[in-house]
């Protein structure tokens, strides 16, 4: 099979246009076909702000409602992706922006009501968190998305998705690129690589020179065993390892200016089974 790379990149990357560029243009380097997702950053919250729209967050987790959606739609799949699209354009990489509901490539399904633990009430809540978008293993249209690729072009997904029913819905750009990945991998040798603000996964959080080159299932239970691996990173690396358990060659977590090294595989922390 093929190789293909899935991409993620989050805000801390948007948020700075220089390392952005630099970013796009190791990404646009890389060879074989490639498909990037992408985040927001500060400029939906930004803009939020400037239009008297305050985020709403229960239990420490951010709500999208109506006006909310409207906002991250217009930044994250409009100005933020095609900025994106452009750039890569320049480094004559044939780009297409997308969100879920281009094409009918994501569709999700909007969140049910969720309890949560409410300290404050002392009791368990019911939470309704608004237009977010879940997806399972049927969310993405793999054979349309390999038409698209064979085509010649390279995907660029904002967090937007669809219910096929008219809602759009936000979702979580890291989940959405481990299910285009998981979906992706019984049609190439699939990769899935987060960019972030670390090296990759580090012995010490505090100290980038401290990196740990590869971690496989075994290692990764006595990294965990020995706390070593920092708390926020766990869920990231449960879900990557789930990943690799549903058919992904690897995962890689590392940092989004060293993408170049990619090519030679030795990009941050890589993740096998």
């Amino acid at each position: 099979m093929k190789p293909l790379y899935v991409i993620k990149i989050g805000g801390n990357v948007i948020d700075d246009p220089e390392n952005l560029m630099n970013f796009l243009s190791d990404f646009s380097a890389l060879k074989g076909d490639k498909i990037l997702i992408h985040g927001g950053g500060k400029i939906a919250t930004k803009l939020s702000t400037d239009l008297g729209i305050k985020s709403k967050l229960i239990e420490g987790r951010r709500v999208t409602d109506g006006e909310t959606l409207k906002i991250v739609t217009m930044v994250y799949s409009g100005l933020i992706n095609k900025n994106i699209i452009a750039a890569l354009q320049n480094d004559q990489c044939n780009a297409i922006g997308l969100t879920g509901a281009d094409g009918n490539f994501i569709r999700a399904k909007k969140r049910p009501l969720v309890k949560v633990f409410s300290e404050e009430k002392g009791a368990d809540i019911l939470v309704d968190y608004g237009f977010v978008g879940d997806l399972d293993d049927t969310s993405v249209d793999s054979e349309a998305l390999f038409k698209l690729l064979e085509a010649g072009f390279t995907p660029v997904f904002s967090a937007i998705t669809h219910d096929g029913n008219g809602q759009l819905l936000n979702t979580n750009a890291d989940t959405i690129a481990s299910i285009i990945a998981v979906s992706m991998a019984k049609l190439y040798e699939t990769s899935l690589i987060y960019c972030f603000e670390k090296a990759g996964v580090l012995m010490n959080v505090e100290d980038d020179s401290s990196l740990i080159k590869l971690i496989d299932q075994p290692y990764y239970h006595e990294l965990k065993r020995q706390g070593i691996i920092n708390e926020g990173m766990i869920p990231k690396l449960d879900n990557a390892f789930e990943a690799i358990d549903q058919g992904l060659k690897e995962v890689y977590i590392g940092k989004s200016d060293s993408l170049s090294l990619l090519n030679e595989h030795n990009f941050g922390t890589r993740l096998t089974k």
